[in-house]
């Protein structure tokens, strides 16, 4: 690969995830503090993203693969995001809120599947190149989260009005982005259109396994992405944001030792590494305090590397090497459909409704029974850990490849 190639995926990847780490991670701050929000409420709007991811992969196979080259499509819905994440920072009614965040996650969410084809068009070995471009969005979500935390934004409208500046930037930007061209001679079938050609991986049955695992470890996963950062502010954490960058350089690290752990642990060893990561999280949560045992909410944080680079993108590299080269943009939507779709949309309610059940009595020190809140995530993890380990049946990396 190319070294102008190699910097342009990484700038990418980038800007990618600082748009997305700009407003999605003190959402919840800013619809308790601007909104009044229920923690239902915050729930439901955080599901909008899942709904979203649900619809995207649909999308990219109708669009991506089949009409327009990619990094064109991703140019034209950066663009209009940054248009309605401009205007998400103006409302003042929680439900013209809600239906602005699912109009913008509808945009956004496809643009993850296409960076992800996009960078996989262009490199040869994904376990070992993709990691190296992917850590960049690491960084662009690190540099979203220390921006806002030290200008002390978590409850500010400005952390849209950020977004939308880099979502304008980098919609102009991806029309340089290299070429990936509309396959020609291509399948014309509806199924095959539609992405549904994809489906043909369920043939397997790892991957069957992997992508019900998928779906389920998005359920924890979505109590962090909800209510973490209004946890650490409650309980009297200052610059919260910025703190819980931490968990994206630990991630930037993990990011980079999955080329070697990937290749000598394998699929299985790596996911189940990743799961007992959320197991361990969740206790240090439920039990930490920002007092004497302020360690364990620091490394609750720290721990976000393992929890995420071991299961996710060692999940992106199995599906690439699970899929073959037509149906490469298909199979990545088919993951954002287990991952940030179903999963998380039953997450997103599930910790709504139960955060809320665990409501504080008034005159409370804090807002919710946090102990009660983190400690049902963690019971999930247990019973993910466990069914996966049980039934997923690895294989070496090259006889994966040779069978593709």
């Amino acid at each position: 690969m190319q070294n102008l190639v190699r910097v342009k995926l990484s700038f990418l990847m980038f800007l990618e995830y600082f748009i997305w780490g700009a407003w999605y991670v003190t959402m919840g701050t800013y619809l308790f503090a601007n909104f009044d929000a229920s923690a239902l409420q915050v729930g439901s709007t955080y599901a909008n993203l899942s709904i979203a991811a649900i619809i995207s992969p649909f999308f990219v196979g109708l669009i991506a693969d089949r009409y327009f080259a990619a990094q064109k499509v991703m140019g034209v819905l950066h663009l209009t995001g940054a248009i309605v994440l401009y205007y998400l920072s103006t409302v003042k009614e929680f439900n013209d809120f809600w239906w602005l965040v699912l109009v913008y996650t509808l945009l956004y969410m496809p643009t993850m599947a296409l960076a992800n084809s996009i960078s996989f068009h262009q490199i040869k070995d994904g376990g070992k190149d993709f990691p190296l471009i992917r850590v960049f969005g690491t960084v662009g979500w690190i540099a979203a989260g220390l921006l806002i935390g030290f200008l002390s934004l978590e409850s500010s409208f400005l952390t849209f009005r950020i977004a939308a500046i880099a979502s304008l930037f980098l919609g102009l930007f991806s029309f340089f982005l290299p070429n990936t061209p509309v396959k020609e001679n291509g399948d014309n079938k509806l199924s095959s259109i539609l992405g549904l050609n994809a489906m043909v991986l369920f043939k397997s049955r790892s991957f069957i396994i992997f992508f019900f695992a998928s779906i389920a470890i998005c359920i924890p996963l979505s109590f962090y992405y909800s209510f973490t950062n209004s946890f650490l502010n409650d309980i009297g954490m200052e610059n919260a944001a910025s703190k819980m960058t931490l968990g994206q350089v630990s991630e930037f690290v993990f990011m980079l030792l999955i080329p070697l752990m990937f290749r000598r642990l394998g699929v299985k060893k790596m996911i189940m590494i990743g799961i007992a990561a959320w197991v361990i999280r969740y206790l240090l949560f439920a039990y930490g305090n920002v007092g004497s045992d302020l360690w364990m909410l620091y490394i609750g944080i720290i721990l976000h590397g393992i929890c995420y680079d071991f299961f996710f993108v060692t999940g992106q590299i199995f599906t690439d090497n699970k899929a073959g080269e037509s149906i490469k943009s298909a199979a990545q939507g088919i993951v954002t459909f287990a991952t940030y779709g179903i999963g998380m949309l039953i997450g997103s309610y599930l910790s709504g409704m139960l955060t809320e059940s665990f409501v504080s009595p008034a005159g409370s020190d804090f807002r919710f029974d946090w102990k009660m809140v983190w400690l049902v995530p963690c019971f999930i993890s247990v019973v993910i850990l466990i069914v996966f380990g049980l039934s997923f049946k690895d294989r070496p990396v090259k006889e994966q490849k040779s069978n593709n």
